[in-house]
């Protein structure tokens, strides 16, 4: 073989090899793939955080789960009337507009107020007369906030805006707004709530979000014996109802609107007109 055959063939080993070979990365290209790689990672991290946001939040206003804890996002009546779907049991009135900007107050009531004591509330309705008998022993702080929002006439007129039906039976009060999302401008925390998680029959607690010094103005009045979550330490029981609870299984009785019939605005509407307290003496 000749000197120039050896070249020619040196030749065309060396274009088989260019051929199958990769071209090289050029700055701009290497630059483009850098950029790519921190772009993804932005999206990772962005969807990690968004996503929690648009599914829900375990520490919003309602609880995670809303059908089996005495909160709630249901609306009632904000110009007066029978909404959508109503209708009055028999004995009741049609209910008076909720409020739009109840009174706020900054102070937590002093429990000493209703420390030892205890009282008699009676809380006029739409649907006729229920009254408590409140435990200022078991319950100081919760009894002398309710006292205290009775006589400041904050509940005056207040909508009963949830009743729930299946799993757990209460009907719950205490928002002027009706939106469940209603407060008086204070919170405090859990008192007397039991480590079982049974609430008998005839019982008043404190409703509340997931944090537990979220106690404010609305209430739960138990129809029925009810097992709840103790999960953040439950809910603050501080009296019982001595008359009236046949009211309250009335408007059960009646179920929620659409789009749930076990859990939120009553069928049957009940508003508190009024709440007068008194010391229940020995």
């Amino acid at each position: 073989m000749t000197k120039e055959q050896e070249r020619a063939r040196a030749r065309r080993r060396h274009e088989e090899q260019q051929k199958s070979a990769k071209p090289p990365v050029g700055d701009s290209t290497r630059d483009k793939q850098v950029f790519g790689v921190i772009l993804a990672v932005i999206l990772i991290v962005a969807a990690a955080i968004v996503v929690p946001k648009l599914v829900g939040s375990s520490d919003a206003a309602t609880p995670a789960a809303a059908s089996t804890t005495p909160a709630s996002t249901a609306t009632g009546t904000p110009t007066g009337g029978l909404a959508a779907g109503q209708k009055l049991a028999a004995g009741c009135t049609a209910p008076p507009a909720n409020q739009t900007a109840p009174k706020q107050q900054k102070e937590v009531p002093a429990k000493a107020t209703a420390a030892g004591k205890t009282f008699v509330a009676t809380v006029k309705t739409t649907c006729g007369d229920l009254t408590f008998e409140l435990d200022g022993t078991k319950a100081p702080q919760t009894v002398a906030s309710f006292i205290n929002l009775a006589k400041t006439g904050y509940w005056a007129p207040s909508p009963c805006h949830r009743v729930t039906t299946e799993g757990i039976y209460v009907l719950q009060c205490g928002d002027p707004t009706g939106s469940g999302q209603g407060g008086p401008g204070y919170t405090f925390g859990i008192e007397n709530a039991p480590k079982d998680g049974k609430y008998p029959t005839g019982v008043l607690a404190m409703a509340r979000t997931q944090d537990p010094n979220s106690n404010g103005g609305q209430f739960f009045i138990t129809y029925k014996e009810t097992q709840l979550p103790t999960d953040g330490g439950g809910y603050t029981i501080f009296g019982k109802v001595t008359k009236g609870l046949d009211i309250v299984d009335k408007i059960a009785a009646n179920k929620a609107l659409p789009p749930s019939p076990t859990d939120g605005t009553p069928v049957s509407p009940i508003s508190i007109l009024s709440v007068s307290v008194t010391e229940k003496k020995a």
